[in-house]
């Protein structure tokens, strides 16, 4: 029989398996799975990754490469962990927010159809790779920066992106600031409101501590899913001082590579039944 520990917190249920990935897959990760029952079902993930320690690398990359030049797309959609397996990631989430060729947006069976992998497709944000800008955005975007010195930050970004930025990876909102809950309530059930998977990152200790989040939803009486504002208030429980939405939905997941097999495991259940493809990731290097 497989060993937990099972600890009490509240209104929450923490499970930490002893098996991959435990609480500590590398070094520098801490990890965590929580279950709430009370006041709604939730399912949560969490991974807190040292940037202090040298082996770690923070990477943003495109799903496929640009399959137009100049025209109008700028990547092509890829499922997360096949990204992660061409780019020697160890931990990877979904990215931002994106259009792709046919337009439409579905959820579940009809996704796998509309979510192709080899789609061409555009992020909604700005994103720099390496130190090299690949898109053009007007919208103002929250956006995690990671500078040439390899320090993060957390700020809003409209092109050009800032002259220091060696990574860069876009969002749709800002959901802590300074340590508080700032992300909008929604007037009415939709986007804000949800609930919905969700996808965060944010910063802790002073920007020494990578937070990367996934909330599971759209399954009943397990995982109903977050509003932004909730979304916030599980980063502030996590540490963070700032922290930016991703994209959600059925793109929303988390993967880390099993050291021991070398192979990368999905930690959440994808509401699409299987993961996304998307457009862009935010991945993590464990090795020197």
């Amino acid at each position: 029989m497989k060993s937990k520990l099972f600890a009490l917190l509240g209104a929450s249920l923490l499970i930490v398996g002893c098996q991959f990935p435990g609480t500590h897959p590398y070094p520098a990760v801490t990890y965590t799975y929580e279950e709430q029952s009370s006041p709604k079902p939730q399912q949560i993930y969490v991974a807190a990754i040292d940037l202090t320690d040298p082996n770690v690398t923070v990477r943003v990359s495109r799903g496929g490469p640009d399959p137009d030049g100049d025209g109008k797309w700028q990547t092509m959609l890829m499922p997360p962990t096949k990204v992660a397996e061409r780019e020697g990631f160890d931990i990877v989430i979904n990215g931002d927010f994106f259009a792709h060729l046919s337009g439409k947006d579905a959820e579940g069976a009809a996704a796998l159809k509309e979510f192709q992998g080899g789609t061409p497709a555009m992020v909604i944000g700005p994103a720099v790779t390496a130190g090299k800008s690949w898109t053009a955005t007007t919208r103002p975007s929250p956006s995690l920066i990671i500078d040439r010195e390899g320090h993060p930050r957390i700020e809003k970004v409209q092109d050009p992106p800032p002259s220091d930025a060696r990574e860069l990876i876009a969002g749709h909102d800002v959901l802590v600031k300074g340590g508080k809950n700032v992300a909008p309530p929604g007037s009415k059930p939709g986007f804000a409101r949800g609930p919905h998977p969700r996808t965060a990152v944010g910063l802790a200790d002073g920007g020494k501590t990578l937070l990367l989040v996934v909330v599971d939803g759209r399954k009943k009486g397990e995982a109903i899913g977050m509003s932004l504002q909730e979304l916030a208030d599980v980063m502030i429980k996590y540490h963070a001082e700032d922290a930016i939405n991703l994209d959600g939905g059925g793109s929303s997941v988390i993967a880390i590579r099993n050291p021991n097999t070398g192979k990368m495991r999905i930690l959440n259940h994808p509401s699409d039944g299987r993961e996304r493809s998307v457009a862009n990731v935010l991945g993590v290097r464990l090795h020197p």
